[in-house]
Order: C-alpha cells, then sequence, then structure tokens
C-alpha cells in the first residue's frame, strides 16, 4: 500500500500541474485524470509487467500507457493537449516511473535492470 501512495504522489504531482499548465483542466480534472493513470499503471505496470518482466520494458509499458490514456481523455474532454504536450507529460511519468521502479525493486529485494 505504501508502495501505491508513493506511486500516487508522484505521478498525481506530475500530471495534475503539467496538465493544468499545458491544458484547460481545472485542479479537479487533471487530479482524478492523474489518480486514474495511477491506478492503471499500477496494476499493470508495476504489478504485472515490471514483476514478469524487468525495469526497462515496465518503464516503457508505463510510458506508453500514459500516452495512450493522456490521449483518450484529451479527446473525451477537449482540454486543448497536443500531441507534444502529451509526450512530455508521458516522458516525465516514464523517468518518474524508472526511479518508482527501482525503489519498488528494493523494497521487494529484487535486483532492477
Amino acid at each position: 500500500m505504501v508502495n501505491f501512495i508513493v506511486k500516487w504522489a508522484i505521478n498525481g504531482v506530475i500530471v495534475t500541474l503539467l496538465m493544468m499548465w499545458f491544458s484547460d483542466a481545472d485542479f479537479w480534472e487533471a487530479a482524478l485524470t492523474a489518480t486514474i493513470l495511477t491506478v492503471i499503471a499500477y496494476i499493470i505496470g508495476d504489478q504485472w509487467v515490471l514483476r514478469t518482466t524487468n525495469n526497462t520494458i515496465a518503464t516503457i509499458v508505463d510510458f506508453l500507457l500514459a500516452v495512450v490514456y493522456l490521449l483518450i481523455a484529451e479527446y473525451i474532454f477537449d482540454w486543448g493537449l497536443n500531441f507534444g504536450e502529451i509526450l512530455i507529460i508521458s516522458a516525465l511519468v516514464g523517468i518518474a516511473e524508472f526511479c518508482f521502479h527501482r525503489y519498488f525493486l528494493q523494497d521487494e529485494g529484487t535486483t532492477a535492470s
């Protein structure tokens, strides 16, 4: 549970602040979007992919999940995010995820690659 809260805090800050900076999303829309992305990434990226592969693959999956999820959210809510801004947000999430995975794997007693 602590790992999820750490991930939520890190991704929440990145996604919420950058979505508010780049788009017409208000705080609550951005925070809800960040929370849903964190839940999806935690289940798929951390609990499934990271446990069955390695940090590099899990980071790529998290980056791609962020891109696809933010593209869908932007389309639904019409926030005015362009593809470049979505890539910037997703890349920063990917960098944070890489670091988080290293922490997560150390906490689990596994080595990161």
